[in-house]
C-alpha cells in the first residue's frame, strides 16, 4: 500500500494506471450511479471492516442500484430481499423441506447466503423477521434445526428504510440496530446531479465491469487491518461514547435530560474499525482524527435512544452528537512518520 496520502477521493475523475483496486471500483460503480459519494465511500468502509449498514432515505435515490453495482464490481453474489408484514424468518434464513422420494427433511438455504444482501424497507416486517438477521449478522452464520451453516465470505447487510411512512411499519429491535455498524442518511441530489440522472436515463445503462473478486476483497479486508491505530485515537472513541451516555462529562448538562440510553460499547469498536478501513482507501497506512470525526454520526447517530423531551424539543440525535464532537478534546494526529 505505497500510495500518497490524502483527504476524500473525488470519484468523477478517471483513475489513473497506478490507482489502487479501491478507487478502480469505485470508478465503475459511478458509471451508473451520480452523486452518492458518501454512500459510496462507507459502502466500501463496510466491506473492508466486515460490518453492515443501515441507509435511510426516500424511495427513488439509487440504494438499491448503488449495493447491485458494487455486487458486479467486486464479482459477488447479490440477493435482494423486499421486507412486507407477511414475511416469515424461514423466507430470510431458509427452512427445512420434506423431500418425498427419501423421505428425509433436507435444508434449503435462504436468500442471506450471499456476499451482499439488501434488506429492503427492513422496518416493514414484524420484529421476528428483523430478528432473524441477528444472527447472521453478528456470528456470519445461521442455524437450521440442529445444523449450522457458514454465509460466503465477504458478507455485507444492506438494509433500507423509508423515514416518510409509518404506517405498517415496525421499529427495529434496539440489539438489532446495535448490529449495524453505520447508518447513513441519504438526501437528494443536487440540480446539476439530478439532470446528469435524467440524461443517463435516456440512454442505454452502462455495463458495470467486474474488477476485482471476492477472493481479492478479503485480501484487501486483511491489507486494511494493518493499518496503524494510535492509542490516543481509541481513547477518543471511548471518550465519545462516553460522552453520549453522559453528555454532563464534557460540560452538556443542558442535554442530559434529552438521552435516555447513549451509544453501546460496541459503537466504540466500530467508530474505530471504520476509521481504519476510511484510513485504507484514503491511501494511508495509520488513522488520523479526521477519519473517526467523518465517521462519527454515522457509526453513533442509531445507536442513541432519546427522551420523549428530546422528541417534543425535536432534538436530534446528529444534534446531540455534533455538540458532543465540539466539546471533546481531539488528539494531535500520529503515526505520519509510520
Amino acid at each position: 500500500m505505497n500510495q500518497p496520502a490524502r483527504g476524500p477521493y473525488n470519484w468523477t475523475d478517471a483513475p489513473a494506471a497506478s490507482a489502487g483496486p479501491i478507487e478502480k471500483v469505485l470508478y465503475e460503480v459511478k458509471k451508473t450511479i451520480v452523486g452518492q459519494d458518501i454512500l459510496l465511500e462507507r459502502l466500501l468502509v463496510a466491506l473492508l471492516s466486515r460490518g453492515h449498514i443501515l441507509v435511510e432515505g426516500v424511495p427513488g435515490l439509487a440504494k438499491t442500484l448503488a449495493v447491485k453495482s458494487l455486487a458486479e464490481a467486486i464479482g459477488g453474489d447479490f440477493h435482494r430481499v423486499q421486507f412486507t408484514p407477511d414475511l416469515v424468518p424461514a423466507d430470510i434464513v431458509g427452512t427445512r423441506v420434506y423431500h418425498q422420494p427419501t423421505g428425509e427433511f433436507q435444508v434449503q438455504l435462504g436468500p442471506v447466503f450471499t456476499n451482499l444482501l439488501l434488506a429492503d424497507e427492513i422496518n416493514r416486517a414484524p420484529a421476528k423477521v428483523q430478528s432473524a438477521l441477528l444472527e447472521v449478522m453478528q456470528e456470519r452464520q445461521v442455524t437450521i434445526g440442529r445444523e449450522t451453516h457458514k454465509v460466503p465470505n465477504p458478507f455485507l447487510v444492506m438494509a433500507t428504510q423509508n423515514p416518510i411512512e409509518t404506517e405498517g411499519t415496525y421499529p427495529l429491535p434496539e440489539a438489532q440496530v446495535d448490529r449495524f455498524m453505520m447508518k447513513v442518511l441519504v438526501g437528494y441530489p443536487s440540480a446539476t446531479e439530478e439532470f446528469v440522472v435524467v440524461e443517463r436515463a435516456l440512454q442505454r445503462a452502462a455495463v458495470i465491469q467486474k474488477i476485482i473478486d471476492p477472493e481479492s476483497l478479503v485480501g484487501l479486508q486483511e491489507e486494511a487491518d494493518r493499518v496503524y491505530v494510535d492509542p490516543s485515537l481509541i481513547e477518543f472513541a471511548v471518550s465519545l461514547a462516553h460522552a453520549s451516555r453522559d453528555p454532563a462529562r464534557v460540560g452538556l448538562t443542558d442535554l442530559a435530560r434529552y438521552v435516555t440510553f447513549g451509544a453501546s460499547p460496541r459503537s466504540s469498536i466500530s467508530l474505530v474499525l471504520a476509521a481504519r478501513a476510511l484510513a485504507y482507501i484514503r491511501g494511508r497506512e495509520y488513522v488520523v482524527p479526521e477519519d473517526l470525526t467523518d465517521l462519527a454520526l454515522d457509526v453513533m447517530r442509531h445507536r442513541m435512544v432519546l427522551s420523549y423531551e428530546a422528541l417534543s424539543d425535536e432534538v436530534t440525535p446528529d444534534l446531540i452528537l455534533s455538540k458532543i464532537l465540539a466539546n471533546v478534546a481531539i488528539p494531535e494526529p500520529a503515526g505520519r512518520g509510520r
